[in-house]
């Protein structure tokens, strides 16, 4: 048994899950906002890629993200800056946040997820038990403890994106 089988249990589920309900959709819907408040299916997945893009290489292994070092900025049309993923992003931001092709956004979750995957699964115990301050919060916290935010963060937006998928075009894309 892993260390951090939980985590990626949890992880690979909602994966599973984002997987099946971005299977088969066009550039419109992904792009589409139920209202002028609210985010599209690839701005969301975007958000969490970054988010776990973040968590995975800077916070926790204090690496180049694959946002920078493999150039999904660029495929973006976007800065490389290592801090930006829509957090703190006014109404105005996302509404005028052009997406690239799904290629593209599915190429990065690919790569996010990937990176993901090898860094938990590689993870002793003693490392999940390594306390330090991991941004944003300035308390000091175990790697376990961000890793379960950053699962809980990645499990909400995977919810979202699988809901807007239903809201879109129907719950047909989900069997039990």
């Amino acid at each position: 048994m892993l260390p951090a089988e939980g985590l990626l249990t949890a992880l690979e589920r909602n994966w599973a899950m984002v997987d099946t309900a971005l299977e088969g959709l066009d550039e419109e819907i992904l792009s589409r906002q139920p209202n002028a408040q609210c985010n599209s299916i690839a701005w969301t997945l975007w958000h969490m890629d970054r988010v776990l893009d973040t968590f995975v290489h800077t916070r926790l292994q204090d690496k180049p993200q694959s946002w920078i070092k493999d150039g999904w900025f660029e495929k973006h049309g976007m800065t490389d800056n290592p801090e930006e993923r829509g957090v703190g992003w006014t109404i105005d931001q996302v509404t005028s946040w052009s997406p690239p092709s799904s290629t593209i956004q599915l190429g990065y979750y690919a790569s996010v997820k990937q990176a993901a995957r090898e860094y938990i699964s590689s993870l002793t115990q003693a490392q999940l038990e390594v306390s330090r301050v991991i941004p944003p919060v300035s308390e000091p916290r175990t790697v376990a403890a961000a890793l379960g935010q950053v699962t809980w963060d990645n499990i909400a937006h995977g919810g979202q994106i699988a809901y807007l998928r239903g809201f879109f075009s129907g719950m047909g894309w989900y069997s039990i």
